[in-house]
């Protein structure tokens, strides 16, 4: 699973559904659902409301880089507000 040479995060698959995102300054998890093999992302508000100081400023390129990420596995990118994601506490 290919990431870019300018790329700040990393996409690594994990069992029990798990999207493992590792970042300059930390890591999170974005729901990757099996049963219909789908990524799923918060929208931006959310995003804001819920993300560590590290990560506020990073939804525009994390967005763009996993729909690239999406895009080259063949794996849909769901955006909605109700999408889960845990940060991993540092």
């Amino acid at each position: 699973m290919t990431t870019h040479v300018n790329s700040i995060f990393k996409f690594q698959p994990r069992w029990k559904e798990l999207l493992v995102v590792n970042g300059f300054d930390g890591e999170f998890n974005l729901e990757y659902s099996m049963g219909i093999p789908t990524i799923y992302l918060p929208t931006e508000v959310v995003w804001l409301q819920n993300a560590p100081e590290w990560a506020k400023n990073y939804y525009t390129e994390l967005k763009t880089e996993l729909e690239i990420w999406c895009e080259q596995n063949d794996l849909p990118l769901v955006i909605e507000a109700k999408a889960w994601i845990e940060f991993n506490k540092s």
